[in-house]
């Protein structure tokens, strides 16, 4: 590949990062500023000493937290490219196989910052568009009452578009963020040149002597500080749809500049008119272009939340892939993209919750309260993680090792208690999202383990079983069977069941386990492993990526080429489905049991999940007692 090839490729990935990666952080100045200063009981002082420090401290989180943190050092840590909070999880897990309390506990941590993920992902829309529109009452106080139908049909407008995919608007994404974060840096240039001072606030003294000179306030301040940083966990998370290059680029060359002078812009708007704390972002803009940045800040707003519902829809794949969460109906919106992905439930439960959130809280700077929790929260559960990849990994000591992670968790633990003196005004909220969600993904993690320990305890081996199935044993009759199964080395109970009520057996018998690895993606080489067995028994063994598309059929023809007995027009599927019922002796107490079976009797059908042919599937029912 030519050097200009290279090029253009990494500019035009870097163009992509800038559409869909820094959405979100790109348009945190359009409310965290004003939220500092009048974020009620809670709010800084409004003084020319005070706004150094704050634009000081935004300017150093950004370097620390987002240029040192993510950019340098978590996006290192990717699992053969892909990056996220689960992605990572399952790095880490991977290297504690024989640690089992500590695994145990890194799994729910994990567990939990994908909760917390969750409801980072509920608020960004709301609070964003909403701050957007806001814009208009600094136009006229007659649009005040327009603010909030104006901002739930947008948003609306967002979630019904969702299933048509970004695969055709994608394009536009990086133009118009582009054009954003020109237009934001203008903005702030242009108030720089009438107030140079506030450049002072590159110096970090300037931020460490405001937490000095009023501890207290400076730390309650550091929750209006995060929201500078929201969206830093999509650098991570965004990694394998662009690759590390591209992002970094796009920080560098043009993300971060524009942010540090549009903060330093506003703060120079402060030092030198304090009224316009209203709404110092828009106040930037001289009258004639209040209107248009309006529509370009809206437009931004939704590009930001449309990044950040897809992140949701993948980060329902992968918690489903590796067990943490019951199949849900996905559809694939591009022929060319596996990562464009469209997950109907996931999408209209955010609609949902993002307008009510709207609804109920009135205002972007009611929502701040709320927001930061969860973004500090999964800031924190990651650094945790990447220490257990840095460790066993990356072979770094415990004195190297253990220095960075404690000044990094220092600084998120610090982000994440300022954010918890905010639980009663709103802080509250992403707690009990992420809790009702991390009930709901470790109540069917232990329930499934639980099913299959129940139906593993009644299994016969599959060897001995093949071995009887001799010839003149049992009815043979032609074609091919496929038995979906969790262990490849016992008998499946929908072939027994089979075998009892129809006294027949297929030509060919394959029992087919798909097991699901801890990497994101698995090559044609490798993907299928088959043994035959006694009496045309066979094993098969399917292995699929956390982030792969499972296509059993596609599977096989990989399987036949290694001489499998498959011809995909004469292939029954039997696929065994469980009545569950609840016991009161069971591991799990009584009404987790009963979530499980909710969640179980709801959850998506296997038969969609793994693209089996619906005219070839037959299914085996059976009760089993948990």
């Amino acid at each position: 590949m030519s050097d200009t090839h290279i090029k253009s490729s990494l500019t035009a990935l870097s163009l992509g990062a800038i559409g869909v990666v820094y959405g979100d952080i790109g348009t945190s100045p359009l409310y965290s500023l004003n939220t500092i200063f009048t974020g009620g009981a809670n709010a800084v002082p409004l003084n020319p000493e005070n706004i150094l420090g704050i634009v000081s401290l935004i300017f150093w989180s950004l370097m620390v937290v987002v240029s040192f943190k993510y950019i340098a050092f978590i996006m290192r840590a990717d699992n053969r490219g892909e990056g996220g909070i689960m992605a990572l999880m399952a790095l880490a897990l991977g290297k504690l196989e024989d640690k089992g309390k500590l695994r145990s506990a890194l799994m729910l941590l994990g567990i939990l910052g994908a909760a917390l993920f969750y409801g980072d992902g509920i608020i960004t829309p709301a609070i964003s568009v909403l701050s957007a529109v806001e814009g208009l009452q600094i136009a006229s106080p007659a649009f005040k009452t327009f603010v909030l139908p104006i901002t739930i049909v947008l948003l609306a407008g967002l979630f019904i578009f969702e299933r048509k995919g970004t695969a055709k608007v994608g394009a536009l994404f990086g133009p118009i963020m582009c054009v954003w974060f020109v237009t934001i840096a203008i903005l702030g240039v242009l108030n720089i040149l009438n107030e140079p001072g506030v450049l002072k606030a590159l110096n970090p003294l300037f931020g460490l002597f405001f937490l000095q000179s009023s501890p207290w306030i400076g730390f309650l301040s550091l929750g209006g500080v995060l929201l500078a940083l929201t969206g830093a966990e999509a650098l991570y998370a965004d990694m394998g749809h662009f690759g590390r290059k591209p992002i970094q680029l796009a920080w560098f060359g043009l993300v971060l500049p524009a942010l540090m002078l549009n903060y330093f812009g506003q703060g120079a708007l402060l030092i030198l008119n304090p009224k316009a704390i209203e709404n110092p972002f828009y106040l930037l803009a001289p009258g004639w272009a209040l209107y248009p940045l309006v529509i370009l800040s809206a437009v931004a707003t939704v590009i930001a939340s449309q990044a950040v519902i897809s992140g949701a829809y993948s980060m329902t794949q992968q918690a489903t892939q590796l067990g943490y969460s019951p199949r849900m109906e996905t559809q694939h919106t591009s022929d060319q993209e596996i990562g464009q992905i469209y997950v109907p439930g996931i999408n209209w439960a955010m609609m949902i919750a993002v307008i009510a959130l709207v609804l109920g809280f009135g205002s972007s700077a009611n929502l701040a309260a709320a927001y930061g929790i969860a973004v500090s929260g999964t800031m924190t559960i990651t650094t945790i993680l990447a220490f257990v990849v840095v460790r066993k990994l990356w072979g770094w000591g415990w004195v190297k090792g253990g220095l960075l992670i404690v000044f990094l968790l220092t600084i998120d633990l610090a982000f994440f208690g300022a954010n918890a003196m905010k639980i009663m005004e709103g802080g509250w909220l992403p707690l009990v999202l992420g809790f009702a969600l991390f009930l709901l993904m470790t109540t069917w993690k232990r329930g499934r383990s639980l099913l299959q320990e129940r139906l593993e305890s009644k299994a016969l081996d599959l060897m001995p079983f093949a071995e009887s199935m001799g010839q003149g044993s049992v009815s043979r009759v032609s074609g091919t069977s496929i038995f979906l199964h969790a262990n490849p080395d016992s008998v499946p109970h929908a072939l027994l069941h089979n075998l009892k009520h129809n006294k027949v057996l297929h030509e060919h018998v394959v029992v087919l386990c798909i097991r699901i690895l801890d990497i994101p993606h698995t090559s044609d080489e490798g993907k299928v492993e088959s043994q035959t067995l006694p009496n045309s028994f066979y094993k098969l063994i399917i292995k699929f990526g956390f982030n792969d598309e499972p296509d059993i059929p596609k599977a096989l023809e990989l399987a036949a080429k290694q001489g499998l007995p498959v011809e995909p027009m004469e292939i029954s599927y039997f696929i065994g489905r469980q009545t569950l019922i609840p016991s009161v002796s069971s591991d799990m107490p009584m009404w987790r049991e009963k979530l499980f079976i909710a969640m179980y009797r709801n959850a998506g059908s296997i038969v969609g999940f793994f693209k089996i042919p619906p005219g070839q599937v037959v299914e085996m029912g059976t009760q089993v007692v948990l």
